[in-house]
């Protein structure tokens, strides 16, 4: 795995940690490589059924060892049919019960969107939604604002381009069985999301916006989620293990899956998760057998033997491009992402929650599908590297050579250098505040962009306008700019449905740890002058005196806040988080409302100092830099939304 990869299913698992869960007619033409309609020489023959099974067993139970993966499945379609299908590890480990590939129900998460947005389309071939017209047109319980001009359509719902900021602290989840089912449109309602950029924009994967789409197809049906999709994609194929109800209806429940996290040495059973009313979002538990229906049915345009899901025009309407950030690079579909795997022109939807991670790719063009699913460990490692394995295997192409660039592309490498941060995130409540640990930075090194350091160090060059490769493989990172020339914007190859923008001065981490650790050492210093000088202070006025001891006291409490912060809120468990505000955060957020109190006297008393002549002028200038990292400090809390209670 390229440190570019590595990086970015780091930060892309910190996204999900945090908010739960994860597109034009024609395709147009990309710079990547051509698909190909045969494999290249050398390719192994996906029909040799031996060897097939044998390369899977090879790379699952080697995952499952790397990765302490406690349950495993996967499915392979090709050409109409199942082509292998088997489970690893075991379903309940308590009872020693094994993967069963036809009955075990793994969690999907956000795979579910694609159930949603299969609803959408047979409601649009209907002609009883247009993927053009305002969604407000179709919604009767709640509206949403008109923020902008451009109303939101359907379309932009399922290309992520709404233009909703994401979020998720206190409510994203629930452990808590008693609050479900949850009604969609009640929850849409209470946990509004702001609007942040005009819809058709740029992408931002958004749940909400699907939750929204799941919201439409029930009021436009008459039918609830659940039921909508039980009887017109479920039933249709004959999934008769596979639900998008929470929990698992009592007949389904014994060949539920159990998800476990690595502790101490062993697997721990944990509670099971729910969407609630982000259900369109995330709910579905599904067997790999009968995901394999669901491929099948989207490679043959809609059609599951002798039973239709879609048009063959719908599908393929729905299975082509409708949003790119770059003509060059793979693109957004109607509901599915694009990726270029070895030349294959795939699309794909993925998904994971804090206990299960799965992945889907439909490899259109060779009618071949793949699903897998993990129960526990890193199986967002696992995944990745099963699919790579798997193209490099079936579909094998040869390393090729950067293309020779002009002198002036490699002149203006230096422009693309920064740092930059993922259009999905927070701007209005206290989720913002993670998104300061997940941006990139991209360096110019020469005439070429590098990321990572040292022996990870990966090279990019430019092979076109706004468009570098990497050097000795084939991902690529496209660039948008303004009209001035100026950079705003970043795409990767592999990451259509989450872009990346210039992070101003104000959200660049590097920013705030440099001013918080140049206050942290003025904070120390005002505390430890307390004790030095502590017989030179005893012998100053009382005004002098009590200016010193509120120094200390505010520095102390500065660092005392910034030690709660990471011990309390980056501290919190991931269920926590997303399903309730504990009483220690709500406890906590008091520390920085003291904290303000006490740098406004702080500042009041820096003034006084320098008007009533305290101290010598290196104490006021001293005393000065301490008013100022305290008046620092707390703006830190207050752009990240740590001052004060903002819940969403």
């Amino acid at each position: 795995m390229s440190p570019l990869i590595k990086k970015v299913v780091a930060l892309i698992a910190l996204l999900t940690l945090l908010f739960g869960g994860a597109w034009m007619f024609a395709p147009q033409t990309r710079a990547a490589a051509p698909v190909s309609s045969t494999p290249e020489r050398g390719a192994a023959d996906l029909n040799d059924a031996t060897a097939l099974s044998a390369f899977i067993d090879d790379i699952m139970k080697t995952h499952m060892d790397s990765f302490t993966i406690p349950g495993a499945v996967i499915s392979i379609v090709k050409d109409g049919k199942p082509l292998f299908a088997k489970g690893y590890g075991h379903s309940d480990i308590a009872v020693s019960k094994p993967v069963d590939p036809e009955t075990s129900l793994f969690r999907i998460a956000s795979t579910t969107k694609l159930f949603t947005w299969t609803a959408v389309m047979q409601l649009v071939e209907q002609g009883k939604i247009d993927l053009d017209a305002d969604v407000n047109t179709y919604l009767k319980t709640l509206t949403i604002p008109q923020t902008y001009p451009q109303p939101i359509t359907m379309r932009h719902l399922m290309t992520h381009t709404a233009g909703f900021e994401e979020g998720g602290v206190g409510y994203q989840i629930t452990t808590d069985s008693q609050k479900l089912p949850g009604s969609i449109s009640d929850t849409l309602a209470k946990h509004m999301l702001k609007r942040v950029r005009p819809p058709g924009e740029m992408a931002a994967y958004s749940n909400y916006g699907a939750s929204l789409a799941g919201l439409i197809v029930e009021e436009v049906s008459g039918l609830s989620y659940n039921d909508y999709v039980q009887t017109h994609i479920f039933d249709t194929l004959g999934m008769k293990y596979a639900t998008v109800h929470e929990p698992v209806p009592a007949r389904l429940q014994p060949f539920a899956v159990t998800g476990y996290s690595w502790e101490n040495g062993r697997f721990a059973t944990k509670p099971a998760t729910y969407e609630g009313g982000f259900r369109p979002a995330g709910s579905g538990t599904v067997s790999a057998l009968d995901m394999a229906r669901f491929m099948i049915a989207h490679l043959q345009n809609g059609q599951y033997g002798s039973n239709r899901i879609l048009k063959p025009e719908t599908a393929r309407l729905m299975h082509s491009p409708a949003f790119q950030f770059d003509p060059r690079l793979p693109g957004m579909d109607l509901g599915f992402y694009e990726l270029n795997m070895n030349g294959q022109r795939v699309i794909s939807h993925g998904g994971a929650d804090p206990l299960f991670i799965t992945e889907l790719y439909l490899v259109p063009e060779q009618q071949i599908g793949l699903f897998v699913s993990y129960s526990g460990g890193d199986g967002g490692a696992a995944s990745e590297g099963l699919s790579k394995a798997f193209f490099d295997r079936y579909f094998p192409v040869r390393e090729g050579s950067v293309p020779p660039v002009s002198a002036e592309l490699e002149k203006d490498v230096e422009k693309y250098a920064g740092s930059y941060q993922f259009t999905r995130r927070n701007h209005s409540h206290i989720d913002k505040f993670f998104s300061m640990m997940s941006q990139f930075n991209i360096k110019a090194s020469g005439n070429r962009l590098s990321l990572g350091s040292g022996a990870e160090q990966q090279l990019y060059a430019p092979i076109g306008p706004n468009l570098f490769q990497e050097v000795g493989g084939a991902h690529q990172i496209g660039f948008r700019t303004d009209s001035s020339g100026k950079v705003t914007h970043m795409a990767l190859d592999f990451l259509s449905y989450m872009p990346l923008e210039r992070t101003p001065l104000l959200d660049r981490s590097q920013f705030w740890y440099a001013l918080l650790g140049i206050s942290g050492i003025l904070f120390l210093s005002a505390l430890s002058a307390l004790v030095v000088c502590r017989r030179r202070i005893k012998t100053m006025p009382k005004p002098q005196k009590r200016a010193i001891v509120l120094s200390a006291v505010a520095s102390g409490w500065a660092l005392a806040t910034c030690v709660a912060t990471v011990v309390i809120v980056l501290g919190m468990d991931t269920m926590e988080r997303l399903s309730g505000i504990p009483l220690s955060l709500h406890l906590y957020l008091v520390m920085p409302l003291v904290l303000v109190g006490l740098t406004i006297v702080l500042i009041g008393l820096c003034i006084l100092g320098w008007v009533r002549r305290y101290w010598t002028l290196p104490g006021r200038v001293h005393y000065t830099l301490v008013a100022l990292s305290a008046a620092g400090t707390s703006l830190f809390f207050y752009h990240w939304n740590l001052l004060g209670w903002h819940f969403g």
